[in-house]
């Protein structure tokens, strides 16, 4: 399967369980694989025989910023159903959203919340 990929897109946004997270907001990262078939675009070399990843990190940041929620998960969740929604051609998708700045006091590098769904 062929893969349109976004590696570690940042978006400042206002998410979390805490009330402060959604006052402050934080930066959070997003990589994000789409599988579809591209066989159709290699040969005609037309952005219309393929999905445009510049229209998905517009789709992805318009999600994100469209309300505030507790949880990564469901910031996910949304993500994929409105690309699903918004590009036909998408079989499948994999998400992983990073939270660098999680309120936690402990030593490490990010959180991060990892989803794959198929198109139903």
């Amino acid at each position: 399967m062929d893969k349109i990929i976004i590696k570690n897109l940042r978006i400042y946004a206002y998410h979390g369980v805490n009330p402060e997270e959604k006052v402050n907001g934080q930066l959070f990262s997003f990589d994000i694989e789409c599988n579809l078939s591209m066989t159709k675009a290699c040969y005609s070399d037309l952005i219309d025989d393929t999905v445009n990843y510049a229209k998905i990190v517009k789709s992805v940041k318009r999600t994100v910023l469209s309300e505030k929620y507790n949880l990564l998960e469901k910031v996910c969740q949304l993500i994929v159903d409105n690309l699903f929604e918004e590009f036909e051609m998408i079989d499948s998708i994999k998400i992983k959203m990073t939270k660098p700045e999680a309120p936690i006091k402990a030593d490490f590098d990010y959180v991060a919340v990892e989803i794959e769904r198929d198109r139903k």
